[in-house]
């Protein structure tokens, strides 16, 4: 007997799309049929017309837990997800104070996410001076990998999160390699934008095209280049978050070609946002790497489409309208974050699939498979298939909308994409069978997320599996 039937949708696969029926049973998919007739099934769901995805794997949110939940909080970011058609995420080391860069910062962590998330959720932990000997704890409780920054990350207070000198990065790379762990890298070269920045307030340059210019993409190149070396020498795997520049994307790729456990994020911003946008938005669409022009917009496209990058993910960086908008706050002192996580997956469907006409598999595959496969929660998360956690983004492809502030499910209503058309829009998000969402009702069980934690060598294991 199954607890649920998806009906008649327009279901993505691996590597087609076809019209299928999908029977849950305790939380999983049991089966995947032209149509199901099982007369005891009182649950059922009618996707006719709708695209069935499978729920978007977001590894690269900031929700600032704990004591800044004032920014974003577990409850509000996952609600934003939910509405977005994401199932799972993975919540970055900061900006919450402390760091999740001790055993003990993680457990204040997971204390304050159990039993307030809408989605499944996992934890990334830090690497920084001065904890290289909490690795091995961190490792053991089951974080995602460790984020370490090649450049100042900013933030506030003294317990904030710092950046990775050249030893500490290749000392804790050897560890974590050896303890079957994983690293994430912003790649940016620091004495090159602290210098560039200095000497653009210096001149006062402080508006919207000197904040791009003084974070060239020599800055992200230089810093890209340095990290392969690394992890070339230390065999660890490496991710790179939030790559904006195709030049790059071709070093990781070429890189990878060689043999190098390397792998290559974007965000949807960069794909649908260029510098002249930041300037017209103002400091709502700053971030750090910065935007680009045109034409880099347009190739990351093209290298996305020749399956190129491997993961699409937010970098959801909010924070309270004070520290974006203030009076007298120039664009160098504004915050650098972007609200975005409600909005990739229908970012990257009007874009890529309804305007540019790349498939859904490959869409879903960025959005879902890659990030799952990469970290070890495939098979369970990333694909539909019989087996996998019943984790579904329905989409209505026929409903077209304009985004309000209104709709917006943050704890601050303000994201770069408010006043959007888009040419979709999420009509439910389900998560382990049980409906989380819906376009008319809003999340409806709210507190449902559970951990996805697990030792890193049982996850090292699962990365390889899925590979």
């Amino acid at each position: 007997m199954l607890d649920l039937i998806i009906q008649g949708g327009t279901v993505v696969l691996a590597d087609e799309v076809q019209k299928l029926d999908i029977g849950v049973r305790d939380g999983r998919i049991a089966v995947l049929a032209e149509s199901l007739q099982d007369e005891g099934c009182t649950a059922r769901f009618d996707a006719q017309g709708l695209i069935v995805m499978p729920g978007a794997v977001d590894i690269h949110v900031h929700f600032n837990e704990p004591n800044f939940g004032h920014w974003e909080g577990f409850a509000t970011g996952s609600a934003a997800l939910a509405a977005g058609g994401c199932t799972a995420f993975a919540d970055m080391p900061l900006n919450g104070n402390p760091p999740t860069v001790t055993g003990e910062a993680l457990q204040q962590k997971l204390d304050l996410a159990e039993g307030r998330t809408a989605v499944d959720y996992t934890l990334w932990g830090g690497l920084v001076p001065g904890n290289l000997d909490q690795l091995e704890t961190l490792a053991e409780r089951g974080v995602i990998g460790f984020k370490a920054f090649m450049s100042n990350p900013g933030g506030e207070g003294e317990g904030r999160f710092r950046e990775a000198d050249d030893w500490t990065l290749y000392e804790g790379m050897k560890r974590i390699a050896a303890l079957g762990g994983f690293v994430a890298v912003h790649a940016e070269s620091d004495s090159i934008t602290s210098r560039l920045a200095g000497e653009a307030v210096a001149a006062g340059r402080m508006d919207a095209h000197a904040f791009a210019a003084s974070r060239p993409a020599i800055a992200e190149l230089e810093a890209v280049n340095k990290a392969i070396l690394f992890a070339e020498e230390t065999g660890c795997p490496t991710h790179f978050v939030h790559i904006s520049t195709p030049a790059a994307v071709k070093l990781i790729g070429r890189a990878k070609k060689r043999g190098v456990p390397v792998t290559a994020e974007t965000c949807p911003h960069y794909l649908v946002l260029t510098e002249n946008d930041m300037a017209a938005l103002g400091p709502v669409a700053k971030c750090a790497p910065p935007l680009r022009d045109d034409a880099s917009r347009e190739e990351l496209w093209s290298l996305l489409a020749a399956g190129e990058l491997d993961v699409v993910a937010s970098d959801h960086s909010p924070c309270p309208p004070e520290l974006k908008f203030k009076e007298g706050l120039s664009f160098f002192e504004a915050w650098g974050g972007i609200s975005g996580a409600q909005s990739s997956l229908e970012l990257m469907l009007d874009e890529g699939w309804l305007k540019r006409g790349i498939s859904l598999p490959l869409l879903a595959k960025v959005l879902s498979a890659g990030p799952a496969k990469r970290f070890g929660l495939y098979p369970r998360k990333g694909e539909i298939a019989v087996g996998a956690d019943a984790d579904f983004a329905i989409v209505n492809a026929e409903s077209g909308y304009t985004l309000g502030a209104e709709q917006l499910q943050y704890r601050h209503k303000h994201s770069p994409y408010v006043g959007r058309s888009f040419g979709c829009k999420v009509a439910a998000t389900f998560v382990r069978g049980r409906l989380v969402y819906t376009a008319e009702a809003g999340v409806v069980a709210a507190g449902s997320g559970k951990p996805l934690l697990e030792p890193a060598l049982a996850r090292q294991n699962g990365r390889q599996s899925g590979s």
